[in-house]
């Protein structure tokens, strides 16, 4: 039932939100309610539309979701790059922070193109 949770894409996606959260989480309240909440609630929506992708039947409608979560990984890098310039990451977080995204934006980009392969199979089948 919650095969989602096996896929590796998830598991960093996961994995990044965490972080993320863990990080935002020491800020000072200005910069924490103003680009802090917005790069959690990015951040989170990543994961979340991978799994509700995987929950639907129809492989246009997975593909739909991944889509959403790769605009939700932009917006999160988007924040990520705000914080950098204002300097609210300490060295270590920065570094893991950057690796994660950038390994998850080619993984999603290679989920994403999965579905359209097997869209692409399947109307040759019919």
């Amino acid at each position: 039932m919650s095969g989602f949770l096996e896929l590796e894409i998830y598991q960093l996606a996961e994995r990044l939100a965490n972080a993320v959260c863990n990080a935002v989480s020491s800020w000072e309240n200005f910069h924490k309610y103003s680009l802090g909440q917005q790069m959690v609630r990015s951040a989170d929506s990543i994961g979340a539309n991978i799994a509700e992708g995987y929950g639907r039947h129809s492989l246009a409608d997975q593909a739909r979701f991944v889509v959403i979560a790769r605009g939700s990984l932009y917006e999160t890098m988007h924040w990520y790059r705000l914080g950098c310039d204002r300097q609210l990451w300490e060295g270590e977080e920065q570094r893991a922070l950057q690796e994660m995204l950038d390994e998850l934006a080619p993984r999603l980009n290679a989920y994403l193109r999965s579905f359209h392969r097997r869209m692409a199979q399947a109307k040759q089948v019919r």
